[in-house]
């Protein structure tokens, strides 16, 4: 699932292929994606792009007022295209979902992989208007996002801290890779209780949350779309990397399964050196 650092970098990439181009057409190809009608997405035809911006994990396409926003949700993924194929795109059983075509015969495809389909698109003129938007909490990038304002947050929490940081309207942008990426360089385990906290603790997650965002997305600077997957999986040091040796200790990375999803961590590294139960059990075995 692209997370803040891939939207980041996708919007850094977009901002310079498409602010002062035009928009000559958008073309839905899986209509399930659509989740406005009005204004429609031809409103967006002969508008030029003025600037492209990040709400959490949604990307937002700003063309003369009125907006272009996605989220790629856990199997999308924005692909340009230089220079389009040739002929109007058809609806079939492809993970094409949306393309948009500029005036300098370039574009991009928004696609969805898989049979689960949660790629949503939507056009409005407020994107403080979309329910997933006006509900975010901060974003960890703003400037006022401090140790403080972390500390904060995490104050008003009784639940695991992987949950918590995953949780959109507490923090924005944070998904399952990166939490656990961040509670490996904290070095905390993720069915540690947000109640049980010390001060130590959260400054030592406060600086691991932002030097794993910041270095994910300074890896991630001024690369093609196409290379930001790639570049993601080969930072990342324990998530999707069970039975591989932690590169900090050498402790075998394991995992915890859940009914749609897992989560990675080091046993040496994160939990005193016992695995983690089950999810079921939702402790520590003894």
């Amino acid at each position: 699932m692209p997370e803040l650092p891939e939207v980041e970098a996708l919007r850094g990439f977009l901002t310079d292929e498409l602010v002062g181009r035009g928009i000559t057409d958008v073309v839905p190809v899986a209509v399930n994606v659509l989740k406005t009608y009005d204004p429609p997405l031809l409103a967006l035809a002969g508008r030029t792009v003025t600037g492209v911006a990040r709400h959490g994990k949604f990307l937002d396409v700003d063309a003369d007022g009125l907006h272009l926003v996605t989220h790629l949700a856990r199997a999308g993924w924005l692909q340009w295209r230089d220079p389009l194929p040739e002929g109007l795109p058809r609806p079939g059983k492809g993970p094409l979902a949306l393309r948009v075509a500029l005036d300098t015969r370039q574009g991009f495809d928004l696609t969805e992989a898989g049979t689960q389909k949660r790629l949503a698109v939507y056009v409005t003129p407020e994107p403080a208007e979309i329910e997933g938007i006006a509900r975010l909490g901060p974003d960890p990038f703003a400037p006022d996002f401090d140790e403080a304002r972390f500390a904060a947050l995490l104050a008003g929490e009784r639940r695991q801290i992987k949950g918590a940081l995953r949780d959109q309207s507490l923090i924005a942008g944070i998904g399952n890779a990166y939490s656990d990426e961040i509670l490996h360089a904290a070095r905390m385990s993720p069915f540690k209780l947000t109640s049980s906290l010390t001060e130590e603790d959260v400054r030592g997650l406060y600086g691991a949350l932002v030097t794993t965002l910041t270095g994910a997305v300074e890896r991630s600077r001024g690369l093609a779309a196409g290379r930001l997957k790639a570049e993601k999986k080969s930072g990342l040091r324990v998530h999707g990397r069970t039975g591989e040796p932690c590169p900090v200790c050498g402790d075998t990375v394991r995992e915890v399964s859940f009914a749609d999803s897992s989560l990675q961590y080091c046993p040496t590294c994160q939990t005193g050196g016992k695995p983690l139960a089950d999810r079921r059990m939702s402790r520590l075995l003894k």
